[in-house]
C-alpha cells in the first residue's frame, strides 16, 4: 500500500481508537434478561414498525435502550458494567432482534400476489417456501398451521448455520486481514464510539474531569432528537391507527410521491423525498465524500434518464406514473442489465484495489508476512481459537448446505455443480477479497447475480431452486465485527457463549410476534402503508429473476440484455478509474459509481444535505472532534426512535389483544 496516495477522509476514521491491551470476558448470566426484555418487547416493536413506516434502524435502538436501562439499574445496585460486559450485552441486545421468521410474512404475501400469479410463478412455488394459496392457514391468518412446518423446519436450519458460519468463518477472515495483514479497518470505530459513551457513563468514578464525559452529553442529545422526531413521524400515526384504522400522517410515510407530478419535466425520473430525520443524520455518520458521490451519480441518473426515454429505450414508462411503476418500469426497460454491469465494474475495481495492496504489501514487508507464518503472536487474552477448527467448521456447513439442497431438487447435476462452485470457490473468494477491502477503505465488494447465473446456467425447470439454503455468503463483512469487538477490550468467546444461549430465544420470539401481527390485519394492508407500497415493488422486481427457470418466455427475457450489461461495465470502469486517476477521494469514486443507477432520490437526497450540514458547519466548528461526536449522536436518535416506538406499539398491541365483554 506504500504506492497508494493516502486518503485523507480515511486517516481521520483510523485516528479514533486504538485497540487496548487487555481483553475481559464480557458474557454474564445478567445479559440474559437483556436478551429476554428485548425479544419481549423490542422485536413486536421493530416488526410493526417495519411495516408500518420501512424503519429499518429500530433493532440499533432497541440495543440502546436496552444497554441504557441495564447501566442504570446496575448503578442502583452499586455496580460498574465493564466495556466489555457493555458490548456483550449491546451484542446480545442486536442479536435478539434477528427476526429468522420474519420472511414467512413476505412468503404469504408473494405466493397469493398479482404478481406472482401473473407470472405463472405462485402454481410451482414449493411447500418449504409456502402452503398453496388454498390452504386453511391463510383464512385463519396463522403460522401455527400443519401446512407452514416445512417452511418453517427449513427457517430454523437457515438460522442455525447461517448464525454458526458467520460467527467462525468471519472469525477466521479477521485473524487474516487484522493479525496477518495490519489492515487498518477505518470503519470500525463507528460502531465502537457509542459502547465507549456508555462506558463512560457506567464508571463514573473513573472519569474525574467533565470532558471526558463528552459521549454520555452527545448522546443525550441524540436521544432527545430521537424521541421529539419519533412523536410526530412515529408515534401519532402508529396510535390513531390503532385506534380508527386509519393512520394520521404528520410526515407522509414511507416518502412524499412527486414523480406523477413532475413527469412533464423530468421523463421517466422518480422524484420525491422522505421525511425520515434518521436519513438526514445518516447522512452526516457516512463519509462525506460518500454521499457526494452517490449525489452526483444521482444527478447523472436525473439527466439520463430523460434521454433514454427520448430514444425509446426507457420505452413503458407514460406521463403519470408514480414512483413505484416507474421504478419497475425503469428497471425492465435497462436498469436491470445496465446495474449488473455498474455491480461488476465497482466489483472489478475492488479486485484490482485489493491484487495492488497485496502486491505492495509483498514489496513492503516482504513475502514472509503474506504468509500464515506471520499469525505467531496473537494478542494474549483475546479468546483466540485454533486454525483448524475454523477449516474444519467450513467444510462442514458448506457440506451439510449442498446435501439438504440436493435432496430438496431431487440432486438435479446442474444444481449440484452450481452448489459445489459457490460453496467452495466463490464463496472463499469473495470473502477474502471484501474482508481485505472492508480492512482497507470499508467497502464490500460483490460479483453481482453470480448466484443467478449460475441456477440459471444450470438448466434447472422450475422455481424451487431460487429459495434453496445454497452455501453463498460473503463472511468478510464480520470482519468489522471483531474489530470493534477488539477495540472494546471484548474476549472474543463471550460473543460465542452469547449465541448460543441466545438461539431459542430468537426462534421463539420471532415465530410468535410474526403470528401475533398477521392475526391482527392482512399484510400487506392500508394499515401498513410502506409494505402496502413497496411489497408490490419488490414481488414485480422479484417475479422478472424468478420467470427465467420457468423454461418458457418471461419478464426475464425482456429485462435481460448483454449489449447493456457491456455498457454498464464499460461506463462503470471508466468511471471509477478515470476518478480514481484524477485523484477524487475513494469513497467519492465509489459513490458516483453506485448512485448512477435505477435508484430513488427519496433518500439520497435528504442524505446528501446532511453530509453538507455536516461537513460545512459542524465540521468547520469542532474539526476532528465531529468525527467522533456524530456516531454517537446517531446512536442517540436511534435509541430515542426506540422508545417512543415501544410506546406507540406496546398501546396498539393492548388494543388489539382486548377482547370486548357481551354487556
Amino acid at each position: 500500500m506504500a504506492d497508494h496516495k493516502i486518503d485523507k477522509e480515511l486517516e481521520e476514521f483510523r485516528q479514533v481508537m486504538e485497540v487496548p491491551s487487555t481483553f475481559e470476558d464480557g458474557f454474564n448470566w445478567t445479559a440474559l434478561l437483556g436478551a429476554i426484555f428485548i425479544a419481549l418487547l423490542m422485536v413486536p416493536g421493530a416488526l410493526y414498525m417495519g411495516l408500518l413506516a420501512g424503519v429499518e434502524n429500530i433493532g440499533a435502538a432497541s440495543q440502546w435502550v436496552t444497554v441504557i436501562l441495564f447501566i442504570e439499574v446496575a448503578k442502583r445496585a452499586q455496580k460498574n458494567l465493564k466495556k466489555a460486559e457493555i458490548f456483550v450485552l449491546f451484542f446480545m441486545a442486536g442479536a435478539a432482534m434477528g427476526m429468522p421468521f420474519n420472511g414467512l410474512l413476505w412468503n404469504q404475501f408473494f405466493v397469493r400476489s398479482d404478481a406472482a400469479i401473473a407470472n405463472g410463478i405462485a402454481d410451482q412455488l414449493p411447500n418449504w417456501f409456502a402452503p398453496s394459496p388454498d390452504s386453511a392457514s391463510y383464512d385463519a391468518r396463522t403460522f401455527f398451521h400443519v401446512d407452514w412446518l416445512p417452511a418453517i423446519g427449513l427457517v430454523i436450519f437457515g438460522t442455525f448455520f447461517s448464525q454458526l458460519s458467520s460467527m467462525v468463518l468471519g472469525y477466521g477472515l479477521f485473524r487474516v486481514a487484522s493479525d496477518i495483514e495490519k489492515l487498518p479497518f477505518p470503519m470500525a470505530p463507528i460502531g465502537a464510539q457509542g459502547i465507549m459513551a456508555l462506558a463512560e457513563d457506567a464508571d463514573e468514578k473513573a472519569i474525574k474531569d467533565d470532558e471526558e464525559r463528552w459521549r454520555w452529553r452527545v448522546f443525550s442529545i441524540g436521544g432527545a432528537i430521537g424521541l421529539t422526531f419519533g412523536l410526530l413521524y412515529l408515534l401519532v400515526p402508529t396510535l390513531t391507527g390503532a385506534l380508527t384504522g386509519k393512520p394520521i400522517q404528520i410526515f407522509p410515510i414511507p416518502f412524499s410521491d412527486w414523480t406523477p407530478k413532475t413527469g412533464d419535466y423530468l421523463s421517466a425520473v422518480a422524484t420525491g423525498v422522505s421525511w425520515d430525520l434518521g436519513n438526514l443524520i445518516f447522512g452526516m455518520v457516512l463519509p462525506f465524500f460518500a454521499m457526494v458521490g452517490s449525489f452526483i451519480g444521482l444527478v447523472v441518473m436525473f439527466c439520463l434518464n430523460p434521454i433514454l426515454y427520448k430514444f425509446r429505450i426507457l420505452h413503458t414508462w407514460n406521463p403519470g406514473d408514480s414512483t413505484v411503476s416507474t421504478m419497475y418500469f425503469n428497471n425492465v426497460d435497462f436498469y436491470f442489465s445496465f446495474g449488473i454491469g455498474m455491480a461488476l465494474a465497482i466489483a472489478i475495481a475492488g479486485f484490482v484495489q485489493v491484487v495492488k495492496s497485496v502486491r505492495s504489501a509483498k514489496r513492503e514487508k516482504g513475502e514472509k508476512s503474506a504468509t500464515l507464518a506471520s499469525v505467531g503472536a496473537l494478542p494474549e487474552g483475546r479468546g483466540d481459537i485454533r486454525t483448524w477448527i475454523v477449516l474444519v467448521t467450513y467444510l462442514f456447513i458448506t457440506m451439510t448446505y449442498i446435501t439438504v439442497s440436493g435432496w430438496l431438487v431431487d440432486w438435479h447435476r446442474g444444481i449440484m455443480a452450481v452448489l459445489f462452485f459457490l460453496g467452495f470457490v466463490y464463496t472463499p473468494l469473495i470473502s477474502y477479497v471484501t474482508a481485505r477491502l472492508e480492512g482497507m477503505v470499508g467497502q464490500v465488494v460483490e460479483i453481482p447475480f453470480i448466484r443467478e447465473a449460475t441456477l440459471i446456467l444450470s438448466g434447472y425447470k422450475g422455481v424451487a431452486c431460487w429459495f434453496l439454503p445454497i452455501p453463498i455468503a460473503n463472511y468478510g463483512m464480520m470482519t468489522v465485527f471483531y474489530k470493534q469487538c477488539e477495540l472494546t477490550g471484548t474476549k472474543f468467546t463471550s460473543i460465542w457463549k452469547t449465541q448460543i444461549v441466545l438461539f431459542p430465544i430468537i426462534l421463539i420470539s420471532s415465530i410468535f410476534f410474526m403470528n401475533f401481527i398477521w392475526s391482527l390485519n392482512e399484510v400487506p394492508s392500508a394499515v401498513y402503508p410502506y409494505a402496502d407500497e413497496i411489497w408490490k415493488l419488490q414481488a414485480e422486481n422479484a417475479c422478472i429473476m424468478y420467470s427465467s427457470t420457468l423454461g418458457e418466455y418471461s419478464i426475464f427475457e425482456e429485462a435481460f440484455n448483454v449489449l447493456y450489461i457491456l455498457i454498464g461495465t464499460v461506463f462503470g470502469s471508466l468511471l471509477f478509474f478515470g476518478l480514481s486517476a484524477l485523484g477524487a477521494p475513494v469513497m467519492m469514486v465509489y459513490g458516483v459509481v453506485r448512485g448512477i443507477g435505477n435508484v430513488m432520490p427519496h433518500w439520497i437526497i435528504p442524505q446528501f444535505i446532511g453530509a453538507l450540514i455536516g461537513r460545512y458547519y459542524f465540521q468547520k466548528r469542532l474539526g476532528l472532534k465531529w468525527r467522533q461526536y456524530i456516531p454517537v449522536v446517531s446512536a442517540g436518535f436511534a435509541c430515542g426512535m426506540g422508545l417512543i416506538t415501544t410506546v406507540g406499539v406496546g398501546i396498539t398491541f393492548l388494543s388489539k389483544a382486548a377482547i370486548p365483554l357481551p354487556f
